[in-house]
């Protein structure tokens, strides 16, 4: 990974404004290079080239009932009372390559999906006939292999049939040589369908960003384990990776790595081979043991490597961000961010996910964000600092609520909350009914 412009430079001290890191994060990233990837690999991930389609699909007319193919003057005048009594030359199972021709008085048992034959003008469903039974409204058919001389004999139709009917035909869902999907299209589950149905068995996309999560922290203790004096689960690799799968990206969790500078420069080390983007939490601050600015030390070029700031902003104050590696494939971004879970996933949804959509190369690369009502307001706000509280967002009345208070450590109010709700820094208070900007997060 190569970065696209100079970093900016900052004065010890200096704080930055959360616009100011996010354009400087955002600016020294670029796409990732475009491959070729099988369809079911390529889930997720952005086209980069416009897709044609190759053939008409369908490619030819074929039969969207199980019926009997039929010709309209044969049938036109079938009634329950007076059936048209026609000659059935055999079946049409999806698939078929020779096609009996359907001549006057004649009619081809034919299945969904299987093409029209020559001669037929239009379909009758099975439920408009005896099924060749001889008796009143059949209900369906007879497995061929169970009753192969339902092929033969005679079939009473009960139900006209106008031209056309129940036949899908060629190139109604889209004709060769229209366009399919257009560069910059995610491809989903109906996307990857469309492009297997006319052909395409490879696409070229930019791939989704490996991203990398380790936490920080002689205190943490992996979900599952006993707890001992002074430990506390590890959330912050959880929710960032899962919160790093939501954005689009593959997620590699690794676990938390203790208070030690070496073993944590070790550990990214490791890692760059399968990372595009790393992502730390904790050890950002101005702890003694906040080893993650004494880990990152030398780990990048002069001119790239992690720089640490203090942001105007709540939750979120201490981050880093720079390039790890030594160049070519194992050189990559990093974001570090604070350890406090709110903290740490406050910072993913500002930071993070911008850069790893940015990597993705799809748009939007930021969350939605709307104007809505705050019935409650806000009694206080640090002056100087954008703060970002939880909340509850109402689509409906158009209104957010403050979920829990504004400590960082607040995981059960972030895990109800569906939006933040933004405080400018000059803003110190919001009285109840004022106007706020929300962040959604669904």
């Amino acid at each position: 990974m190569s970065s696209t412009a100079e970093p900016a430079t900052s004065r010890p001290e200096r704080t930055w404004l959360v616009s100011e890191h996010l354009d400087d994060v955002l600016g020294r990233l670029r796409p990732l290079d475009p491959i070729e990837l099988r369809l079911l690999e390529a889930q997720g991930c952005v086209l980069v080239e416009d897709v044609t389609v190759p053939v008409a699909l369908p490619p030819f007319d074929n039969s969207s009932m199980d019926g009997y193919a039929v010709r309209v003057a044969d049938v036109a005048a079938a009634s329950e009372e007076f059936p048209a009594v026609l000659t059935v030359i055999g079946d049409i199972a999806a698939g078929s390559g020779e096609l009996p021709r359907v001549g006057p008085g004649e009619a081809a048992r034919i299945m969904t999906g299987a093409p029209l034959p020559p001669g037929a003008e239009a379909v009758v469903p099975v439920e408009w006939t005896d099924g060749g039974s001889g008796g009143g409204p059949a209900s369906g058919m007879l497995a061929h292999s169970a009753a192969p001389e339902g092929a033969g004999g005679e079939v009473r139709v009960h139900r006209p049939a106008a031209a056309r009917a129940h036949v899908r035909a060629r190139g109604s869902d889209v004709g060769a040589g229209e366009l399919a999907l257009r560069a910059g299209t995610v491809l989903g589950a109906p996307q990857i369908s469309l492009l297997a149905a006319i052909g395409r068995a490879t696409v070229r996309v930019r791939p989704r960003p490996r991203v990398v999560v380790l936490s920080t922290g002689s205190e943490l203790v992996p979900p599952g384990e006993p707890l001992g004096p002074g430990q506390i689960y590890d959330s912050n690799s959880f929710a960032l990776a899962a919160a790093a799968r939501d954005a689009g990206a593959i997620a590699y969790r690794v676990g938390a790595v203790t208070d030690d500078a070496a073993t944590l420069r070790a550990t990214i080390e490791d890692q760059l081979i399968r990372a595009d983007l790393l992502v730390t939490s904790g050890g950002v601050s101005v702890g003694a043991y906040d080893v993650v600015k004494e880990a990152l030390t030398g780990l990048g070029d002069d001119a790239d490597g992690v720089r640490f700031r203090k942001l105007a902003m709540q939750p979120g104050k201490p981050q880093g961000f720079g390039f790890v590696g030594e160049g070519g494939r194992d050189r990559a971004p990093l974001l570090a961010l604070p350890g406090n879970p709110v903290s740490a996933y406050v910072s993913f949804e500002l930071f993070v996910r911008p850069a790893i959509r940015t990597l993705m190369g799809v748009e939007p690369v930021h969350r939605t964000v709307v104007s809505a009502v705050c019935p409650e307001g806000v009694a206080s706000s640090l002056p100087g600092r954008r703060q970002f509280l939880r909340g509850r967002y109402d689509a409906d009345e158009n209104a957010v609520t403050p979920v829990g208070g504004s400590g960082s450590h607040l995981v059960k109010a972030l895990a109800h909350a569906n939006a933040l709700i933004v405080l400018p820094e000059e803003t110190t208070s919001l009285e109840p009914g004022g106007t706020v900007d929300v962040v959604l997060l669904d």
